[in-house]
């Protein structure tokens, strides 16, 4: 008795837009090229937001539930996402092609870069001569420090 309350209780807008979102999610319909970028657009995410934040606050809880299905499943199928991701991928050269390019501009590696030869030069292992002790006269005299200041 109740649910047969209920049911009468719903207006024929509502168990048509009721049909109309469960047709909507369960066939996968593509939103027309024509409406995509109104849907895209600031305005029109706006006017999805109230149409949402409507139907959940004065229609029946159903049809509220059903509306945020809506409209995410319809944000989703207006994606322009793949069609940038394609045109990314065209315009990027493949790897071999990036490795001829990066031949041309450096057409003579060196064998030896400059701090290897720096290295080579300066510092030879083992060839250098070893080091020895000096004898000196000279003794270093620390002043007094009376009177000085600790800072």
């Amino acid at each position: 008795m109740n649910v047969k309350n209920f049911l009468k209780s719903i207006s024929l807008l509502e168990k048509v837009l009721t049909v109309l979102c469960i047709v909507y999610l369960v066939m996968m319909v593509p939103t027309p090229d024509w409406f995509t970028p109104y849907i895209n657009s600031p305005l029109g995410l706006v006017l999805l937001v109230i149409l949402v934040l409507y139907l959940l606050f004065y229609t029946t809880p159903v049809l509220g539930v059903l509306s945020l299905f809506v409209a995410y499943e319809l944000l989703r199928r207006s994606s322009v996402m793949p069609i940038a991701k394609v045109s990314i991928e065209n315009r990027t050269p493949s790897q071999a092609k990036k490795d001829v390019q990066l031949k041309k501009m450096n057409p003579h590696p060196q064998t030896t870069s400059l701090e290897e030869e720096v290295v080579h030069k300066m510092a030879p292992i083992g060839v250098s001569e070893s080091s020895q002790y000096v004898n000196s006269e000279f003794k270093p005299v620390a002043p007094s420090l009376i009177g000085a200041s600790l800072v």
